[in-house]
C-alpha cells in the first residue's frame, strides 16, 4: 500500500465527490456520484444504525474510519437508495427493519447479512477494505464499499418469494434473492452498467444468481419495463407459489415471448452473447 497519511486520505475523499464544471474529468465515469435520493425517501427511517469497528487494530479499520466520516448517515442514505430501487413508495409492503447492526471486523471474505425481521446485521471485512484500497484509490474503495452495502441492504429490505425452495445455491428462491441484490447494485451504479464490461459474467442462466441474474434483471428494466426491478421484487407477494415464468408473465403479460427462457435468449442476443443464446 502506498504511504498515504490518513489525514490526506480523508481530504481526498471529501474533495472527490464534488466535480466542478472546469474539471469535468475529476471523477472517472465508473466512479460516479451516488444516485440521488428521491424526495419521498429522504426522510424515511430505514432503522437505527448501530455501527461498530471490532477490529480497530487493523489497517482496514483505519482506512474505513478515514474515508467514511459519518457511518450512520452513510449507511442510512445508502439504505434509502436501496429502498427506492426496490419499492414504489414508503407506503408499499416493506419489511419493518428497526435496527441495522453494521460491524467492520477482521474475517475471511467480503461481507454478509445475518438476522432478519426487526434486526439485521451486516459484517464488512477489514481485509477486503485493505485489498480494495491497494492502489490508494479512494474513489475505487468508496465505489466498492457502496456496492457491497447495496447488495447486503437489499437482503435486509427485499421481499422473499414463497413455495420455490430455500437458500440452497440452486433453487428459484436462491436465484431470486441473490439476483435481486446484484440487480440493485447494478441499478445503483456500483457495477458497470455497460453490458460489455468485465463486471458482467458471460454464460450461465437466469438461475445463476448474483451478477449473472442481476444484469438480466437490469436489462429487463432498461428494455421491457422501467419499473421492472420494483415489480419483480413485488412478485414475491403476488405470485404464490413463486416461479420465474410466473413472475415474468405477471409483469410483462402471458404471451409466450415473455417466458423466462425466451426473455433470456432475447437478452443474450441483444448483448451479443449469441453462442450462449443458442443453447
Amino acid at each position: 500500500m502506498k504511504n498515504v497519511t490518513l489525514a490526506l486520505l480523508a481530504s481526498i475523499f471529501l474533495a472527490a465527490p464534488t466535480m466542478s464544471a472546469a474539471n469535468p474529468t475529476a471523477r472517472p465515469a465508473k466512479y460516479h456520484k451516488p444516485i440521488a435520493i428521491e424526495r419521498q425517501w429522504r426522510h424515511y427511517d430505514p432503522g437505527k444504525v448501530n455501527f461498530q469497528i471490532t477490529s480497530p487494530e487493523t489497517k482496514g479499520a483505519e482506512i474505513y474510519k478515514a474515508i467514511i466520516a459519518d457511518p450512520d448517515s452513510y449507511i442510512t442514505d445508502n439504505a434509502r437508495r436501496v429502498l427506492q430501487t426496490l419499492y414504489f413508495s414508503p407506503a408499499d409492503s416493506i419489511p419493518d427493519v428497526r435496527h441495522i447492526d453494521y460491524v467492520v471486523r477482521d474475517f475471511d471474505g467480503i461481507s454478509y447479512k445475518s438476522g432478519g425481521g426487526e434486526r439485521v446485521q451486516i459484517d464488512y471485512s477489514t481485509d477486503w477494505i485493505e485489498k480494495s484500497f491497494r492502489d490508494a484509490d479512494t474513489l475505487k474503495l468508496d465505489y466498492e464499499t457502496r456496492g457491497v452495502i447495496y447488495h447486503e441492504l437489499t437482503h435486509a429490505f427485499q421481499l422473499e418469494p414463497k413455495g420455490c425452495g430455500s437458500y440452497d445455491g440452486k433453487s428459484p428462491y436462491w436465484s431470486f434473492i441473490e439476483g435481486t441484490a446484484d440487480a440493485v447494485r447494478v441499478a445503483c451504479g456500483c457495477f458497470e452498467q455497460d453490458f460489455a464490461s468485465k463486471d458482467r459474467p458471460r454464460g450461465g442462466s437466469w438461475m445463476s444468481g448474483y451478477r449473472t441474474t442481476g444484469y438480466f434483471l437490469y436489462w429487463l428494466a432498461l428494455n421491457k419495463d422501467k419499473d421492472f426491478i420494483r415489480k419483480f421484487n413485488r412478485t414475491a407477494l403476488e405470485v404464490v407459489p413463486w416461479s420465474w415464468d410466473g413472475a415474468m408473465h405477471h409483469i410483462l403479460g402471458n404471451d409466450e415471448k415473455n417466458s423466462v427462457e425466451n426473455l433470456w435468449k432475447e437478452y443474450q442476443k441483444a448483448i451479443g452473447d449469441t453462442e450462449t443464446a443458442k443453447k
